[in-house]
């Protein structure tokens, strides 16, 4: 029984191995596009932010210098997927883009806005790495009167239509609640639940976990949250966390990870415990990345709650209404599907 348990182990183990490869290590695969579901804006009410109000500096988009400040290294389908759609639309658009990665270092991407101001950009499109901490470059575009658009982690500290020009991105806090309803019906209302935890210092980590413990305290008494751990968003802590969680409890029954790379390591994790992912232990997840959604449908995970990465069009489309006088929304929520087994097949190509 322990050698065909192994065996067992060692086939989900190589299927997500396999299936879900890291595309920073793939040698000749191709290359993530920006298509598939594009974003659509769910909401773009409340106050709006215009040239004058701003005090920005008016540009002709069409010869406009383009500065793309991205937060982490190209390791995974969020950030690649990001970058992509943001260099496929400024092509499609004909304006010049400048790009700088952070690779997960604030000083660096401080350095990098300022290097991309000093270049000659005149718009900025920029993916913070904190939701704080970002105050000198912001300074140093307000200084050049360059509008700033945020996409994907909001700054907590930084008021719209002043430091920046507006936010662009998922509501974190309803993702969370999402994530929490999908494992209420998948489990019955019945579970033991460790959660691997984003990065610290965003909003994203903050939100996603708000919106699901939440969700289960006003709705859920008998799912109960036995432990929660960083998985700082990659999969191989996601992998080891999982591993530490599942010694510590053995009572757990489900995992909540924030994003889907943490979610690929704790299918690892699990199947490496002997037990079988997506039934002994339920898997829950945030972003809609094609590895976890076809992992849905191989029955290795349970839920996912898309996080559209997609931002080139509605990014450089707010800085070209903006320049053309209209008036811009400070906050645009955009629209999230969510996979499960109902339509996790048909779906998948979607997926990014």
């Amino acid at each position: 029984m322990k050698s065909s348990l192994g065996a067992a182990a060692a086939v989900v183990a190589l299927l997500v191995v396999t299936g879900c490869a890291n595309p920073e290590s793939s040698g000749g695969g191709s290359t993530p596009s920006s298509g598939g579901g594009q974003q659509t804006a769910s909401n773009a009410s409340g106050p709006t932010c215009t040239l004058d109000a701003y005090g920005a500096a008016k540009v002709d988009f069409s010869k406009a210098i383009v500065g793309f400040s991205q937060s982490e290294a190209e390791a995974n389908p969020f950030r690649i997927t990001e970058t992509q759609s943001i260099t496929d639309e400024a092509q499609k658009l004909g304006v010049q883009l400048l790009k700088r990665n952070a690779n997960s270092n604030l000083s660096q991407q401080i350095s990098d806005i300022q290097g991309l101001l000093a270049q000659g950009a005149n718009l900025l499109i920029v993916a913070p790495l904190n939701s704080e901490g970002l105050e000198p470059a912001l300074q140093a575009a307000r200084d050049k009167k360059v509008p700033v658009v945020t996409i994907d982690r909001k700054l907590s500290s930084a008021t719209a239509c002043k430091d920046y020009l507006t936010f662009i991105g998922s509501d974190f806090v309803t993702q969370g609640k999402r994530a929490a309803t999908q494992l209420v019906k998948a489990t019955g209302g019945s579970a033991k639940v460790a959660i691997l935890l984003g990065s610290t210092g965003n909003n994203v980590t903050t939100d996603r976990t708000s919106g699901f413990t939440d969700y289960l305290k006003a709705n859920a008494p008998n799912v109960q949250v036995v432990a929660q751990q960083t998985g700082d968003f990659t999969r191989e802590k996601g992998q080891s966390v999982t591993e530490q969680l599942l010694q510590a409890h053995p009572e757990i029954t489900a995992i909540y990870a924030e994003n889907d790379e943490m979610a690929l390591g704790a299918v690892t994790a699990i199947s490496g415990a002997g037990k079988k992912p997506g039934a002994d232990i339920k898997v829950f997840s945030v972003d809609g990345t094609r590895n976890v959604v076809q992992g849905i449908v191989a029955g290795q995970i349970n839920g996912d709650v898309e996080s559209n990465p997609r931002f080139g069009p509605l990014a450089l489309g707010a800085l070209k209404d903006f320049m053309d006088g209209k008036a811009v929304p400070q906050t645009i929520t955009i629209q999230d599907q969510e996979y499960d087994s109902s339509n996790a097949a048909a779906q998948v190509n979607n997926a990014y």
